[in-house]
């Protein structure tokens, strides 16, 4: 049982720091309150339910075909960067999580990591697909052959060596080998949200009486993987050779942390800040590929869906959408960080020459298109 384990006890006072600012913040009244609670709600069903359905799958295929994902790229050679890339333009950020995850184990080179952050477009593909699909056929495939295209483009400028994390202990996490009551609670909850939040992404409206049940599903499982995160001995990624549900609930649960933190600090900067992204958009009408990449660098999936979501609405252009669409890396940035903060920038920073020089391209080669 994960109770038995002992404890990183500076880890855990760390997070469970964390968790009590949440359950503060959450619990205050008037619109510090408010925000929390909503955006706890927002980052569980709009991104950790299908985090976790990405990585379930995932795992649980590594396990029925024996063959790990890290395996199969280090393997692969040529085609390593290929595979990458496609991992991050799969919809939501699943498979970018797992090639970073590659990556930090050794499996993986610095092309590969590159390619699968400019290929993905994290939980904003879902958005477009459901309101978009024909603009969702061209962001697609277009941010995979540009990831692919800037993964052999880094690989022949550095070497495909893998460059390994600095941080202690990343490349070798405990072997756990159960899964306790926790993580299969976990399971139910996130499988359950699943539904709700492509209901929500279909942008289909519930019933009152449905909305009030939603929010207790998503406050609870974002509870449960808190919980998951304060007392887990894992760092950042879970043990390859651990049970698929363990590694879906204790990765999902560290993702999800920061997704919150992101969501968190954006909406608080608009609350108290008075930061209106519509508004910057709607400046200079040349700038708004530039300011679409730049609002890519931000980690997290939160302002890449408010990007599409003002693409729907036709506030910006189709260039604006493509340039971040292959800026931004979602949530799959977050363990990048954690674990090599230095590699993380310099992949989001390269990953930025491609997605200006295409939004650019449709900029000014054509303007209306997707409009």
């Amino acid at each position: 049982m994960l109770s038995d384990l002992p404890l990183p006890s500076r880890q855990t006072a760390r997070r469970g720091t964390v968790a009590l600012f949440l359950l503060l913040a959450a619990s205050w009244p008037g619109l510090l309150g408010e925000i929390t609670t909503e955006m706890i709600i927002s980052a569980y069903i709009q991104v950790s339910v299908f985090v976790a359905a990405t990585l379930l799958l995932i795992y649980s295929a590594e396990r029925l075909f024996n063959v790990g994902v890290g395996d199969l790229l280090k393997s692969s050679k040529r085609f390593e960067v290929p595979i990458a890339a496609a991992l991050g333009a799969t919809p939501g950020c699943g498979g970018a999580v797992v090639v970073v995850a590659a990556y930090t184990s050794g499996n993986a080179s610095f092309g590969a990591v590159t390619a699968t952050l400019t290929a993905t477009m994290g939980d904003a593909a879902f958005l477009l697909i459901a309101t978009r699909p024909d603009a969702a056929a061209v962001v697609l495939p277009l941010s995979l052959v540009v990831g692919t295209l800037s993964g052999w483009a880094v690989d022949a400028a550095f070497g495909r060596q893998p460059v390994k994390p600095r941080r202690v202990g990343a490349m070798d996490p405990p072997l756990i080998g159960t899964v306790s009551w926790h993580h299969k609670a976990y399971l139910v909850l996130a499988m359950t949200g699943l539904v709700f939040g492509v209901l929500e992404l279909m942008m289909i409206e519930l019933p009152i009486e449905l909305e009030i049940l939603v929010s207790g599903l998503a406050l609870a499982g974002a509870a449960v993987g808190i919980a998951i995160w304060v007392v887990s001995p894992i760092r950042t990624m879970a043990n390859a050779r651990d049970k698929p549900v363990f590694r879906m609930a204790e990765e999902t649960s560290f993702i999800s942390i920061w997704v919150i933190g992101a969501f968190l600090t954006f909406e608080y900067f608009v609350a108290f800040a008075g930061f209106d992204l519509a508004a910057a958009f709607s400046a200079v009408a040349p700038a708004l590929p530039l300011i679409a990449v730049l609002v890519g660098f931000i980690p997290g999936c939160g302002p890449q869906v408010v990007v599409t979501a003002l693409y729907i609405s036709g506030t910006i252009p189709f260039a604006a959408l493509i340039g971040n669409a292959i800026s931004n890396d979602g949530d799959a940035l977050f363990p990048a960080i954690a674990l090599n903060p230095k590699v993380a920038i310099l992949a989001t920073l390269v990953s930025a020459v491609p997605a200006l020089l295409v939004a650019y391209a449709f900029y000014l080669l054509a303007p209306n298109f997707m409009n």
